[in-house]
């Protein structure tokens, strides 16, 4: 459906800004029920990730902003998150390494980032996430961060409990769209904890909880503001801080781009 004609000057009419944003979450609207269509791409490529992983397999299943919430139909599609044994042999970086050179073998395509491997599967964007559990106790996985070329110990449950906890979905979902039109390297779980950092309870200024575009207007004073020297914790490790894997560039860049959103005279100057 194409967007109605609905713009406004970011200092103007409120009810205006908060359907325009409105307006594109519902274009954007990522169905996650069980009838998903995108849950079939699981099905499709769960062969090739148990015969790489062979008796090393715990299990698969969504993660990321799939199961928080926070995704849009113009992002990634799915994340699957890996869950291998604690008694897998391989190291973190071999696991990364070895599933990258059996995706490439089987025909796809795979883009190596952060934690995650990128593919295409029946035309569905899709990261996979290979973790190894740390013991059979309880949910903590060691992961490689191919950035920084460590691991780090982390949640992935905590961290959809925490998103979905705080209850900025919509707010995430927008400044998500604006991270990705604006080519901004912004990793999702580090804008996830930005967007909850930034909008910690009621507006400091009305004394009541404003509308969505007065919202994704704080977080965007946030990000200008404060982002560039926050420090933002792994709600599943405190030894884990996500902000470091901004650097120095990626906070700058987006300290200007939200910048320029606060001085734009209207919204489809910011995210369309």
């Amino acid at each position: 459906m194409a967007l109605p004609d609905v713009m406004s000057y970011l200092g103007g009419n409120a009810k205006t800004s908060d359907l325009y944003l409105q307006v594109i979450l519902a274009r954007e609207n990522v169905d996650t029920g069980p009838a998903s269509l995108v849950r079939g791409v699981q099905a499709i490529i769960e062969p090739v990730i148990r015969q790489w992983a062979n008796v090393y397999l715990g299990s698969i299943s969504p993660s990321g902003s799939f199961a928080k919430g926070t995704a849009n139909k113009s992002g990634t599609d799915i994340d699957l998150f890996i869950s291998l044994r604690p008694h897998t042999k391989e190291t973190l970086k071999e696991i990364h390494d070895t599933l990258t050179n059996r995706l490439t073998a089987t025909g796809y395509q795979p883009k190596p980032q952060n934690v995650s491997i990128g593919i295409k599967v029946a035309g569905y964007s899709v990261d996979l996430v290979p973790g190894k559990r740390q013991n059979f106790l309880g949910q903590d996985h060691s992961l490689w961060r191919r950035k920084a070329q460590i691991w780090t110990k982390t949640n992935v449950v905590t961290h959809i409990t925490h998103v979905r906890v705080h209850n900025r979905l919509d707010e995430t979902r927008i400044v998500k769209l604006w991270r990705d039109q604006h080519g901004l390297d912004f990793p999702s779980f580090c804008l996830e904890l930005a967007v909850i950092a930034a909008l910690p309870g009621v507006s400091l200024l009305t004394g009541q909880r404003p509308g969505l575009a007065g919202r994704v207007g704080s977080v965007f004073t946030y990000l200008r503001d404060t982002l560039p020297n926050a420090r933002l914790v792994d709600p599943a490790n405190t030894n884990n801080i996500v902000s470091d894997d901004l650097t120095i560039a990626d906070k700058a860049a987006i300290k200007a781009a939200a910048a320029r959103a606060l001085q734009a005279n209207n919204w489809n100057q910011v995210v369309t």
